[in-house]
């Protein structure tokens, strides 16, 4: 364990620890032994980060935060060697929890600049890509992945091995057992409403690749023709983001979400 680090006398850090410069550990926190730490990380009071768990520079974990915990998983088994992966720069609020994998040699990952509120859940073996936030109250079952800038929305939750596109939206307290395509908004059980137009104005996604995700979703969700016939045409002259929509679906196990009537967020 580095000298620089900075301990409170009430934290228990054990001395197999290593904890890069400038960390700082609250009161009452308890870091087990084959934590690693990155530099510059605020552990808050009584936060718990345990388990073969990696953090890396510039982290903030909230107080009374659990990291690396056993995953909810009847069929886990307690000699499993599995890991909790984070980047950089995430700020993970009070009481969140993140589960590590549940097999052996497995891990979750959380990706760089994400944002998990108060009370957020991360199961074991998701996937956090960079930018994610998940929001308060939300829940992530096991084996989800999250692409970069999504956002999940207040007590929404993820049924386990769904995924979430890049820069989708899940709307508070919705009920998500299909995949979410990348750009779109999730609402309701399994129902899409639109184009997630505010994310992509922020990302810098300019106007003519929005306008083609728009006739891109109309195609899919509102003709009513077979989508792999329209994901056929659409594959033959599409932007990158179009062409990003449709390697999603077409990757999909557990199908894709359906459209629900009132298209909001459209342009």
């Amino acid at each position: 364990m580095e000298h620089e680090a900075q301990i409170h006398p009430g934290a228990f850090v054990h001395p197999g620890a290593r904890l890069g410069p400038g960390t700082r550990v609250g009161p009452g926190c308890v870091i087990d032994e084959f934590v690693v730490i990155g530099k510059d990380c605020e552990i808050r009071a009584h936060a718990v980060v345990t388990g073969h768990t990696m953090i890396g520079d510039g982290n903030q974990i909230g107080y009374g935060a659990v990291i690396g915990a056993e995953p909810q998983d009847l069929a886990f088994d307690p000699k499993a060697v599995s890991r909790v992966v984070i980047g950089d720069r995430n700020v993970i609020r009070e009481h969140a929890t993140v589960h590590r994998g549940t097999k052996d040699g497995t891990e979750t990952r959380i990706g760089s600049d994400c944002f998990l509120m108060a009370g957020a859940h991360v199961g074991h073996n998701c996937v956090i890509g960079d930018r994610a936030i998940i929001a308060n109250g939300a829940l992530l079952g096991g084996y989800v992945g999250v692409g970069g800038g999504a956002f999940i929305s207040g007590n929404a939750v993820i049924h386990q091995f769904c995924r979430i596109g890049r820069l989708a939206m899940i709307r508070g307290g919705g009920r998500i057992g299909k995949d979410v395509p990348p750009f779109m908004i999730g609402d309701a059980t399994n129902r899409v409403r639109g184009l997630n137009v505010v994310g992509l104005r922020r990302s810098g996604i300019g106007p003519e690749a929005r306008a083609e995700l728009k006739r891109a979703f109309h195609a899919l969700f509102l003709s009513g023709r077979p989508m792999p016939e329209v994901l056929g045409e659409l594959e033959a002259d599409a932007a990158s983001e179009v062409r990003e929509v449709i390697a999603f679906i077409r990757e999909s196990k557990r199908g894709v979400v359906a459209f629900r009537g009132g298209e909001e967020g459209d342009e």
